[in-house]
Parts: structure tokens; sequence; C-alpha cells
């Protein structure tokens, strides 16, 4: 029998006083939170019960890890579709998967112990990339994202190996052979020993030393792809080298951390001109990490840390190099709640305890995808996600993780923005810096003993989004 409720009838969610209300949206019917989070209902005592909040994931022949049943069927609203053509790839970087870089300043910090943790072999990707491309093909990617190991195209100063040249032109040709659109980094993190020698970014004559290896790169190798990254993330690599001390050189100076930043910025407009000079029909732009900055009830105080911590941790850099600028290239992985207080007006950051939280600690803010694609709106130039993702041991939570993104993702598509692709981090699990192989973001465990590599449910989930070019 059907039945029918009363027209004008309300139907909507419940949420205690102590969740954020200022981030609620209408959509669809008379009121619901964007995105299939489960976040307002979730529960907080444990990783286990998390995983009856993420979304069923469809039958497939590829057997995924863990215990967890695979369902047969799963609901999608099909109306979330995404731009003909759109991309849809993994992101990978060379110390962090290939092994064996022995002559870059992360393996000298790994031996020396600066570091808890050795990359060692990693995931053995420099000799198994047709492997990793063939996973990624079988998920129905369009597009990878990997990047050259400096220290191998160049040990040592003037020298380039053309060995290691002609390995990264059959990579290259080897993602295109599946139908890959290559993005390729051309600097991720690690410097050769001897420009870390020679200063590393506390140098000047590190510009010159990258704009030679970046003109180097563009004339052997630049008619292999169409889409170049000069250099990713360099405000991580300022805060966590230059700032914090974590990262190689290990420096903690506010000086330090200005001065990096400012011949980052040189370098990459330098290497941008020069590639172009080459290569003017290439793509080039710099990868650069955003963070979703949230004022804590919107309170006065907080707006203003917001305006601030806004404008010199996302925009700054790119407001500077915006004309050497193909394109915005933005990573994406939380958002952080702003409180200024009187009583510690040191201490900005405080946590938001609604929120689910990754394996890093890092609280989950699907909305912050929306928001930052907003900012990178505002240079006028078509933009891709080149990082997302989670560090989620059981992957539990990744699932959804990604479709929640996926959502965001789509909205702000819908209300203008021209994004043209996104790049899930990561394909694989691989050596994540200074926590080694504590961390997994893989959509694909990896045995490191071993090297198999196993998809995981979140695979199949994304394998399915891919195919349908939407959710």
């Amino acid at each position: 029998m059907h039945h029918e409720f009363p027209e004008g009838f309300y139907w909507g969610t419940s949420t205690s006083s102590c969740l954020r209300q200022d981030s609620l949206e209408p959509f669809g019917s008379n009121a619901r939170r964007p995105g299939p989070t489960g976040r307002l209902a979730a529960s907080t005592t444990g990783r286990k019960q998390r995983v009856l909040l993420s979304r069923a994931l469809p039958a497939s022949s590829v057997e995924p890890s863990g215990n967890a049943p695979v369902p047969d069927s799963f609901p999608t609203p099909s109306q979330l579709r995404f731009p003909k053509g759109f991309l849809w790839g993994t992101a990978t970087s060379s110390h962090q998967i290939e092994g064996n870089n022995t002559a870059n300043d992360w393996w000298r910090t790994e031996q020396e112990g600066r570091v808890p943790y050795k990359s060692g072999a990693a995931c053995d990707s420099y000799n198994r990339y047709e492997e990793d491309f063939d996973i990624a093909a079988s998920f129905n990617n369009n597009a990878a994202r990997f990047s050259l190991e400096w220290s191998r195209i160049e040990p040592r100063e003037g020298e380039f190996s053309r060995e290691a040249t002609e390995h990264y032109r059959k990579m290259i040709r080897a993602a295109k052979e599946r139908g890959l659109e290559p993005f390729v980094t051309i600097l991720h993190f690690t410097l050769p020993q001897w420009v870390a020698e020679k200063g590393g970014w506390n140098s000047r004559k590190t510009i010159n030393f990258f704009e030679r290896y970046t003109r180097y790169v563009a004339e052997e190798l630049g008619e292999e792809a169409q889409f170049w990254f000069t250099i990713n993330e360099p405000n991580v690599v300022s805060l966590m080298g230059y700032s914090l001390g974590i990262f190689p050189p290990h420096q903690k100076s506010i000086l330090g951390f200005v001065r990096s930043m400012y011949l980052q910025r040189a370098a990459h407009k330098r290497a941008y001109r020069a590639f172009k000079d080459l290569r003017p029909d290439a793509h080039v732009g710099v990868v650069y990490a955003m963070t979703y900055f949230v004022a804590y009830q919107d309170r006065m105080l907080s707006r203003i840390a917001k305006g601030l911590t806004d404008h010199f941790a996302n925009k700054w850099f790119l407001n500077g190099s915006r004309k050497e600028q193909d394109f915005m290239a933005v990573n994406y992985y939380f958002g952080v709640l702003l409180h200024v207080r009187w009583s510690a007006p040191w201490k900005w950051h405080i946590k938001d305890t609604s929120r689910l939280r990754t394996d890093f600690d890092w609280e989950i803010w699907p909305e912050g995808i929306y928001h930052i694609v907003n900012i990178a709106k505002r240079y006028k130039k078509p933009i891709y996600i080149t990082e997302n993702g989670i560090a989620d041991a059981d992957d539990d939570q990744r699932p959804s993780f990604i479709r929640d993104h996926l959502e965001w993702l789509h909205k702000a598509i819908a209300d203008g923005a021209d994004v043209r692709g996104y790049f899930h981090w990561s394909l694989l699990d691989n050596f994540e810096w200074g926590e080694g192989y504590t961390k997994r973001f893989g959509l694909v465990e990896v045995d490191f003993d071993t090297f198999k590599r196993t998809p995981r449910r979140s695979y199949l989930e994304y394998k399915r989004i891919c195919e349908r070019n939407g959710l």
C-alpha cells in the first residue's frame, strides 16, 4: 500500500548545540547537510564503529583486503555527474615509492637517524611502475600524477644521467600507453645531497640550480607530457624543514621559513619561464597545499585570525606567482578551527571534538574542499585537485571520505569553479616522510616485505566513481 505524508511535511535531521551550526546549508529536501558524512551522528568510541557509517561498496572482480564484507548494491545520487572529460587519477612521489634514492637529502637524514624511519626499498616502484600503472588503469583512471627524482637525474652538480632520463621517458610513455594523462612533478620535496650541502633553500644558488635542472627536463622530456608541476608544496617544505625542524635541513627559524618561501617562489617563477621558453605549449604550474580555516563561533578575534592565516598560508605565495601559473594545482587534506582568546593569545588552533579524525589525527572537514576551491577560483584559471586523501590503515573511513569530498567538489563546480581533475593521494601505501610506513594512505595496500599490492575496499569505491564520472 502506498502512503503519502501531508503536503508541507518537514523532513530533516537533528543535532546538539555543541556541534557547529553555521556550516549547515539547505540541500535537497527541507534541510539536510550535503555529503554522506554521517559525522553528526558518528560515534567516537572506536574506529570499528565508524565503518557502519561508511557507504556500501559494489561487488567487483577485484578482491579487497580486510575482512569487511562488500555488499552487492550501492545507493547513489545519480544526478552528481562531473564535466565531460574530467580527469580522475591518483598521486605519488618518487622518494616515497621508488626505493633506494640514495643521493638525496632525505636518504642522508634517514641514515643519520634524524628521522625515526628509513625509506629503504619503499614500494620498489622504480622497478614496478608498469604494474602500478596497470592497477591505476584497472579502476578507470584517465590520469596519473607522479614525480621525477632530481638526485637520480643530476646526481652530481652539472652531471646529468642519461640512464635516469631514459627511465623517466619510459615511465611517462608507459602511463600514456595505458590511457593515463601524465601530470609530472619536477621536484617533490627531496633535494640532491650536493644541492643541500650548498645551502638548499637557504641559498639563492638553489634558484640557479633548479632553473638549470628544469631546463634540462624541458629539453629532454618536455615533449613527452603536457602537464608539469615545478615544485610540490613549497609551503610544507618551508614549514616542516625550516620552521619546525622535522624535515631536512631540520632548522627552527622564522627567518629561515620566510627566506625559503621567497626563494622557492623565485625558483618556481624562473623554472616556469625556462620551461615555457622551450615548450611554450606545455601547461606548467606549482602545486600548493591549502588548509580550510574556520573562525570559532564566528567571533571577531577568530575572524581576524582567519583572515590573516588565510592570507599568509593560502594566498601569499600564489598572489606573487599568478602570472607564472597556467592553472591552479591545489592539495587539500584538512580543516583547522581557530579560536583566539585574550587569555591564550598565542594558541589559535583548537580541536573540534565533533569531527572524525584520521590516523594522522587530522580533522576531517569535507566542506573545506569547496572553500579552498573558491579561493583558487579567484585566479581565473583551470583548477586541479592534485592531492586529497586520508591516513586510514583499516580503510574504515576512506570510502566515505572520498564521496564526501567529491560531493563538495561537485558543488564547487556547480557554483562556477572550473575544476578539471581530481587526484587521490595515494595510489599506494608509501613512505610517509617522518612517519615512515606507519601511516597508510593507499587505495592499494602494500606489503613492504614482499611488495605485494592488494586493493582495498576504497579502491572499489573510487573505481566505481571513475567509471561513472560521478557519484
